[in-house]
């Protein structure tokens, strides 16, 4: 890895195909990025509507990349696993991606607001944080991921860890 690659923590989720949608997305970020870490897998409940269940990680990837570029990658990863862009915010998904930080950074990057508010929002986006790197800072806080999964915990969200075969 060059001196200028950052590490990034990027959210997947997927209600649809759940098992071979985030097998599918790690695949692709493994291709695009190299070595890939991974959380555990979490199951949660539908957010902002009635749907089925979203299985949900966070995997951590090194890139030298532009915020711009990265989120251009992530972009195609879900079109390739068949991504409806004209389906409403809040919906059933294939697979989505989503940056939930670039290095240390606090604040709005190339549009882009970082880290991505759901952090502070959805447990299922905490949780896999904490089980990667607990005693790192979040981004703009004084506080470990750990400590802020202490003063937050799961805000009344339902999560179960699931077993997870990260082979085909």
């Amino acid at each position: 890895m060059s001196a200028t690659s950052v590490q990034l923590a990027l959210s997947l989720g997927s209600n649809i195909n759940r098992y071979r949608h985030i097998r599918a997305g790690i695949d692709a970020l493994q291709q695009h990025f190299g070595a890939v870490r991974c959380s555990p897998v979490y199951e949660s409940a539908a957010v902002g509507f009635a749907g089925s269940a979203f299985l949900n990680m966070i995997v951590l990837v090194q890139s030298a990349s532009s915020l711009a570029e990265v989120n251009r990658v992530l972009k195609q990863i879900e079109d390739d696993n068949g991504r409806d862009r004209n389906s409403p915010k809040f919906s059933a998904r294939t697979l989505d991606i989503d940056v939930v930080t670039y290095a240390d950074i606090a604040g709005v990057l190339e549009g882009i607001t970082l880290p991505r508010p759901e952090l502070f929002k959805n447990a299922f986006v905490l949780l896999p944080l904490v089980d990667l790197l607990p005693q790192q800072q979040v981004p703009g806080l004084q506080q470990s991921y750990s400590e802020l999964w202490a003063s937050q915990g799961a805000r009344g969200q339902q999560l179960t860890q699931v077993p997870f075969d990260f082979k085909r």
